[in-house]
C-alpha cells in the first residue's frame, strides 16, 4: 500500500526522543521495505542518525542556531535558517510527514514539507494539531516510545518490538580497545562506565552519593567516569571524593566513540538521560537511577535494563525543578542499595 511512498520524519532532539524514533523508521522500512525515509534532525543529533540503515536520507537542520538567532533577536540570521528549510522543501517531494516532536516549530516544519497527508500524534502542545491533516489516536500507554509508534497505525503499520536502532561505522572498529589501552584500563577485568549528570538538575543523583556508591565497589572491579565537557568540574569533584581508582573520561570523545566505548562495558549506572538510551540501543547493560521521572515512561522497552527508583512521597512530577528546591526524590535514594545492585549485576557472567 504504501512500499514507493515517500515518508519524512520530524523529530529534531534530543539524544533518548532521537532513538526512541528509530523505532518508527525501523517499522516502516519492515512493514514498506521499497518505501524512501527522510529524517529532519538537529546537529547535535545528527550523528546518531549518519549510519542508520532505515534511513534514506538525513537532513540536517541547526534548531540550536535557530532559536538561538530568535533570543537574541537577529533575526535576519533567524530567517536564514527559515530559507534553508524553504530551499530544502522546494527540492523534495513529500507524500506523507510524520510529526514526532509535537511542538509549535515541528508543525510548522511539517506543514512546510508540503506533503498532503501529515500525521501528528495525539494531545499534543504548542497548538501543533492545527498543522495537521490528521491525528493517531491516542494510546493507553504512558511510555514515548509507544506513544511516537502510534503515528504508524493509520498506516496500517505494527511494530514487531522496541528495539532501539544505532548503527557504528567500521572506522570505530577497534577504538575501545585502543582507548582502554591508552588509560591503562584493564579490559580483562568487569568495567563499569559511570555518567552521572543529566540535562534536568533534579534527575541528579549528586557528587557525594556517587563517590559513597564507588567508594565500597570491589577493587578489582575497573571505573570510568563520562560525561559532556559541561560535566567536567562535577566530574572532577566524584573523582577527588573517593578513595578508588575512577578514570575519567569526561569530554574526550563524540557521541558515537562513546557508544563504541559501551560496547565493551559489563555495566553502566546512570541517570534518566541520553547515555542510558544509547547503551540500550546497543544492548549494554544498565543500571539506571529515576526519581522525578520514571522508566514506565522514558526507560528501555526491552530486557536486560534495571532501575532503581525513588521511592520518596513527591516523586513523578517530571518538572525540570524540585517545586521544593529540595530534590529530596533523588535523594532518598541510598549509595548502599545502588553498590549492592551494582556488585550482583557485575557478579553474572556476560
Amino acid at each position: 500500500m504504501f512500499n514507493h511512498t515517500r515518508f519524512l520524519i520530524v523529530r529534531l532532539s534530543s539524544i533518548g526522543d532521537i532513538l526512541h524514533t528509530t523505532t518508527v523508521a525501523r517499522t516502516l522500512k519492515r512493514t514498506y521495505p521499497q518505501c524512501h525515509i527522510t529524517w529532519i534532525v538537529s546537529r547535535t543529533a545528527a550523528e546518531l542518525l549518519t549510519y542508520n540503515p532505515d534511513i534514506d536520507d538525513l537532513f540536517v537542520w541547526s534548531r540550536e542556531d535557530f532559536e538561538a538567532a530568535l533570543y537574541s533577536r537577529q533575526f535576519a540570521k533567524a530567517w536564514a535558517c527559515i530559507e534553508k528549510l524553504r530551499n530544502f522543501f522546494s527540492d523534495h517531494t513529500f507524500d506523507i510527514a510524520l510529526d514526532i516532536h509535537g511542538l509549535f516549530m515541528s508543525g510548522v516544519i511539517t506543514r512546510m514539507s508540503g506533503a498532503p497527508r501529515r500525521i501528528g500524534m495525539a494531545n499534543t502542545r504548542e497548538l501543533n494539531h492545527l498543522f495537521m491533516s490528521e491525528l493517531a489516536p491516542p494510546v493507553s500507554s504512558p511510555h514515548m516510545i509507544k506513544r511516537y509508534l502510534s503515528v504508524l497505525e493509520p498506516l496500517a503499520a505494527a511494530a514487531a518490538d522496541y528495539q532501539l536502532v544505532l548503527k557504528l561505522p567500521p572506522a570505530l572498529d577497534g577504538f575501545a580497545e585502543s582507548f582502554f589501552h591508552r588509560h591503562a584500563l584493564d579490559a580483562s577485568r568487569k568495567i563499569l562506565l559511570v555518567n552521572p549528570w543529566t540535562s534536568w538538575p533534579d534527575k541528579n543523583w549528586g557528587i557525594d552519593r556517587y563517590a559513597a556508591c564507588i567508594d565500597v565497589l570491589p577493587k578489582e572491579i575497573e571505573i570510568m567516569i563520562c560525561g559532556g565537557p559541561g560535566d567536567r568540574d562535577n566530574n572532577a569533584a566524584i573523582v577527588h571524593s573517593t578513595c578508588r581508582r575512577v578514570i575519567d573520561i569526561t569530554g574526550e570523545t563524540t557521541l558515537l566513540e562513546l557508544a563504541a566505548l559501551l560496547q565493551k562495558i559489563d555495566l553502566l549506572l546512570t541517570g534518566d538521560t541520553g547515555t542510558l538510551h544509547i547503551a540500550t540501543a546497543l544492548n549494554v547493560r544498565t543500571l539506571s537511577l529515576w526519581g522525578p521521572t520514571r522508566p514506565e515512561k522514558y526507560g528501555p522497552l526491552v530486557s536486560g535494563h534495571d532501575f532503581i527508583c525513588s521511592e520518596n512521597e513527591c516523586h513523578n512530577c517530571n518538572k525540570t525543578r524540585c517545586r521544593y528546591q529540595t530534590n529530596a526524590c533523588m535523594k532518598a535514594i541510598a549509595p548502599d542499595i545502588v553498590s549492592k545492585k551494582i556488585i550482583e549485576l557485575l557478579a553474572e557472567e556476560k
